[in-house]
Order: structure tokens, then sequence, then C-alpha cells
């Protein structure tokens, strides 16, 4: 974008400049040369005037009219019948430049200037005007590199928080442009992500609730048939028989499709070194960190290989880190370790912690102790869970945030490349 943008400027700027600077190139040097005609013939009138009148050529005053003569240039008085009278260079070299003023019957005033010297003042002036042009083609790329800059950056951010809100990345963008347009595009990629933050959770609670209720209830059947197998009469243990069995598929129907809707959701997932995943995390918000006069330590042991997929984690510990630097104090510790069932991801601060009432709604939209919009961690939730992990508040006072990854699996990371060390 930013190379077809400079591209297109510069083509207008190099059109522009041929048709102005050209034309312009040209009326210069001729005007030098009319100018040059004019002055002469603005001397011969000098000299006409002096004259006041025809007189004999033995008659004029030389040491008067002399003074007219340009320099390096020559003037001829030519009378009929007698000798012409010649006063400046004797020798103009070839195709000088000559104006003639006749002053009557016979009587004629020639002056010339050399060719060269005119056509030093043309190349002088030409090359001024060409110095200009190549000046006006050198701002204009100047500005043309600065507007594609200015266009291309904007156009680049918005297309990563595009792609980033496809991966699952539903944080907002505070940051905006100056371009009323793209500002616009942003502010419309903020409000389609809070709406399919909030979509994507009301989905996962519907299906957890779903998934709960039929589990009772399938639980609450299968006990009931359960019994009826034991029931007297033949024929109705054998139907109680075969509703169990049904009961039983349908139970293991339902855990596929969780399974397969967990799935879904963390396709992009793979295996991650916990180590470097999270190092880049760390340098990513140290500067800010270091800014506000705040400290922040990773403490991650080698060897912890998550199945995740790298955006959403990344995002998830940097909503945590940010929310430690919003609403926490100290130092910020961002540490991992292997759990019965799964990784653990803390992190930490030495805040006063969150308050005893906002325990129990601290990742619901829109809860904040401070001033703040209360999404951070409710979207921080969405990421993790998007991978089927889960995000907790292990400790209100001081605050720990856990989250729980998938560990890969062995299959996971036979032949799987290894991840670089910087961000993705």
């Amino acid at each position: 974008m930013r190379r077809r943008i400079l591209q297109s400027t510069l083509f207008v700027v190099a059109i522009t400049a041929l048709v102005l600077g050209g034309p312009l190139a040209v009326t210069t040097w001729q005007l030098v040369e009319d100018f040059a005609r004019a002055d002469l013939t603005s001397r011969l009138e000098q000299v006409a005037a002096r004259l006041d009148g025809p007189q004999s050529v033995d008659e004029i005053d030389t040491a008067a009219i002399e003074l007219a003569v340009p320099a390096g240039g020559q003037l001829t008085v030519e009378q009929a019948g007698k000798p012409t009278l010649v006063l400046g260079a004797p020798d103009l070299g070839p195709d000088p430049v000559v104006e003639a003023l006749p002053l009557g019957p016979g009587f004629r005033l020639t002056i010339a200037q050399r060719q060269a010297v005119v056509r030093t003042e043309q190349l002088q002036l030409t090359l001024i005007v060409v110095l200009l042009v190549v000046a006006s083609v050198a701002t204009g790329t100047v500005v043309a590199t600065v507007t594609a800059r200015r266009l291309a950056e904007p156009l680049r951010d918005v297309a990563d928080r595009a792609a980033r809100l496809g991966a699952g990345d539903f944080r907002r963008a505070p940051e905006r442009h100056g371009i009323p347009e793209l500002d616009r595009v942003s502010e419309v990629l903020d409000a389609s992500a809070a709406a399919l933050a909030e979509l994507v959770q009301r989905e996962r609670s519907l299906v957890g609730d779903v998934s709960h209720q039929l589990r009772s209830r399938l639980t609450a059947l299968q006990l009931r048939l359960d019994e009826l197998t034991t029931h007297p009469d033949p024929s109705a243990r054998e139907e109680a028989a075969a509703a169990l069995e049904q009961a039983e598929r349908l139970s293991a129907v339902l855990d596929e499709l969780l399974l397969a809707a967990r799935a879904a959701r963390a396709a992009g997932a793979e295996p991650v070194d916990l180590k470097s995943g999270l190092a880049a995390v760390v340098e990513e918000w140290r500067p800010a960190l270091r800014a506000a006069g705040r400290t922040l330590r990773m403490r991650v042991p080698d060897g912890l290989m998550a199945r995740v997929t790298p955006a959403r984690m990344r995002e998830a510990v940097g909503a945590l880190v940010d929310n430690a630097l919003r609403h926490g104090a100290g130092t910020i510790t961002v540490s991992a370790r292997a759990g019965d069932a799964s990784l653990l991801v803390e992190v930490t601060d030495a805040g006063a912690g969150v308050p005893e009432e906002l325990v129990p709604h601290v990742f619901d939209r829109g809860v904040s102790g401070r001033s703040s919009t209360g999404l951070g961690l409710a979207l921080a939730r969405a990421l993790v869970e998007a991978d089927g992990g889960r995000l907790e508040l292990s400790r209100a006072r001081p605050p720990v945030f856990t989250v729980f990854l998938l560990e890969a699996r062995a299959e996971d990371v036979v032949g799987a490349p290894r991840p670089p060390a910087g961000p993705r």
C-alpha cells in the first residue's frame, strides 16, 4: 500500500514537472534572447537621440555615443559615400545578435552583441529554472513519502486490528491516527470487538449451562433406568436395559459434541514454549512499566509446552499485565509452573488487591474498581477459554490471576517446529 501510494504521487509530480518545467525552460531561453534584443534596440535609440538627426560620419562625437555600446559589443554607423564608423570590439565571432535602426536615406545604425554572452545568460537562467523544477520534484517526493507513511501505517494498523479480531483478540485499541475515516473504522472495529466478545461469552455460557443441565438430566435418567433393570417383569427389565443403553449413547454423543466444540474454538492452537511466549509479552510491556516506575519479572522454567493459540495467549496475559499496571502496585511477576492436569500461568503484583465485593464479579463485563471500561479481564477470560483453558482469580489480596492452559500432547510436540523466541 505504501509503495503504491508513493509511486502514484511521484508519478503525478513527475508528470507535472515535465508538463510545466519543459515549456518554462523553453520560454526562459527565448525570453533571454528577446530581452537582449530589446536592450540593443534601446541602446540604438539612445545613440539616435544623441545624434539629433542625420549627421555626417565625420561630424559624430564618438566619445558621446561610445558609452551606449555594450561591453564586448559593436556599434556600426553606415552612411552612403562615407567610410563606415565602427566602435567597440572589432570581432564579435560567428552569428552575433544584431539589431539595426535606419536614421534616414543612406544613414543606418547597427549594434551587435556576441552570441556567447547571450548564450551564457540563457544557460544560467535556464539552469535556475531546471533547479527550481528539481527542487519542486524533491519537495513533492518528501511530501509523497510523508503522506504515504501517514496513510499506510494507519491502514496497516487497522488491518492488523482486523486480523487480531479474527484470531479472537477482542481487546479495544485506543490508538487513533488523526484521519477521520480511519478513526471511524477503528471505532467500528472496537464496537464489533465488544459485540463479538459479548456474543462469544454468551454462547460459551449457554453451552456450559446446556451441557450441565443435560448431564444432570441424563444422570438422573440413567439412575432411574438402572433401577428399572431390576424390575421383576422380564419385559420391563429388557426395555429398561435398552433405554439405558440409548441414554449412555446420548451421553457419549454429548461428550463428543462438547469436545468437538472446544476443538473448533482452538483450531489455531499449536505447541508453544511458555518461556519464549511469555518473554515476548514481558518485553512488550516492560517499557510501559518502566515509564510508570514499575518493574516486571518473569519466572518460567524451561520445557513447559502448552497447546494454545500464540496470539490469544499473548493478548490474554498482556491484558492481565495491563490490569496489574492500572490497578496494582509494586513489582509485577509473571510465572509459570506445571499443575496436576494443566499448565499454570500466574500474574501477580504487590497492590491492595481486589475488593471483597468485586471478587465474584471481577470477570464480568463493565465491572471495575476504578474508572476503567471493565473489559480487560472479561476479554482475557474469553481468550483463554477459546483455547480450552480457564482464567481464575486464585487470590484476592494480594491479587493472583491464574491461567490454566492445556499441556501439549506428545503427538503435538513431535515434529512441530520450535516457536520463535520473539513476538509472532
